[in-house]
């Protein structure tokens, strides 16, 4: 019973993490995101269990597998200070958790999440060919990309 169980949550949750996580990679280029630590953030007590039901892990991993397997960049970026920086002067404005508009002193006035969107999307175009999924063209037999093929194309491009 508790093998069906079982089964059955990680189908639901194969479905439900998987079908985005593919929808955002088909439509764009590029995907940045924090590389949040969702260990941490489940210390939290308040919010551990909404954190760990969110999949947010799944969903990183398939948004890195479906990166590689259609040839779309993935970047996991630092997400220190990305609500806290102004994305406009680079200045750091200090606010609360609870303040959710980004007001600097050179007359930027955002809604904090989109000030970080700035951020983060900044910062992974200032990595994009230093780091993020490989794009690699040998696969194996089955489609996927194994160690040696990984291992060939990293070779390639250091010599590059």
């Amino acid at each position: 019973m508790h093998k069906r169980v079982k089964s059955l949550l990680l189908r639901l949750l194969y479905s439900k993490v998987s079908s985005p996580a593919r929808c955002v990679i088909r439509s764009n280029d590029l995907v940045a995101y924090e590389d949040l630590r969702v260990k941490n953030l489940a210390k939290n007590h308040c919010l551990a269990k909404s954190i760990n039901d969110a999949g947010w892990y799944q969903f990183r991993k398939w948004m890195e597998h479906f990166g590689t397997k259609f040839g779309k960049v993935t970047v996991a970026v630092n997400p220190a200070y990305t609500s806290q920086n102004c994305s406009n002067c680079g200045e750091v404005v200090k606010k609360s958790l609870s303040t959710r508009t980004h007001a600097c002193k050179c007359g930027c006035q955002l809604d904090r999440d989109h000030n970080a969107a700035i951020n983060i999307l900044k910062r992974a175009l200032s990595t994009v060919g230093h780091t993020g999924t490989w794009v690699v063209k040998d696969l194996n037999a089955s489609g996927e990309c194994d160690s040696l093929a990984r291992n060939l194309a990293l070779k390639k491009s250091l010599e590059d």
